[in-house]
């Protein structure tokens, strides 16, 4: 059963809260994120926020645990929107079971573009490897190498033409 909060002093009343309130909105944030170490951090915050607010705590007619979830559910989703939660992670590779074969085409083509992209400079053959292979953007690319997008439409540019000129040197 909850304390009452106002028979307590002010410096009892954060420890009361983190005891009877953590663990549930733990265990709430971490259902709606997936990950608990996030759901801690979140949970964290909203007790602070209560903290801050608690002459308001004390003062209003709602129970206590009820501000706490909708303060969390609430950094749930300011958290989910903004833009930093849907960035790729660089070093993370995604293997679609679909396009896992195994069939020859991919082993041929795979054969074809190492010993080509190895002719390029390490910076050419990043923005091919990110745009073509990894299916980004060209302003997600600029932002992943830390350059601007022109220079990556330039290093596309160039890449390409080296490309063509060194697989068909007819074309060229």
């Amino acid at each position: 059963m909850a304390t009452p909060l106002t028979a307590m002093s002010r410096s009892d009343l954060l420890g009361t809260i983190m005891r009877e309130h953590r663990d549930g909105l733990v265990s709430y944030a971490e259902k709606m994120l997936g990950d608990h170490g996030l759901a801690e951090d979140i949970v964290q915050e909203a007790i602070v926020r209560a903290w801050r607010n608690i002459d308001r705590l004390l003062g209003m007619e709602g129970s206590v645990r009820g501000w706490l979830f909708t303060v969390t559910r609430h950094l749930v989703i300011d958290w989910v929107r903004k833009p930093h939660a849907r960035r790729e992670v660089v070093g993370v590779t995604y293997n679609d079971p679909v396009s896992r074969t195994g069939s020859t085409e991919a082993v041929h083509d795979a054969l074809m573009v190492r010993p080509l992209l190895r002719r390029l400079s390490p910076e050419h053959r990043a923005v091919l490897v990110h745009i073509y292979l990894c299916d980004r953007s060209i302003q997600e690319t600029a932002g992943i190498l830390g350059v601007p997008a022109g220079t990556v439409k330039s290093r596309q540019h160039n890449a390409l033409r080296k490309l063509r000129a060194v697989a068909r040197p007819e074309a060229a």
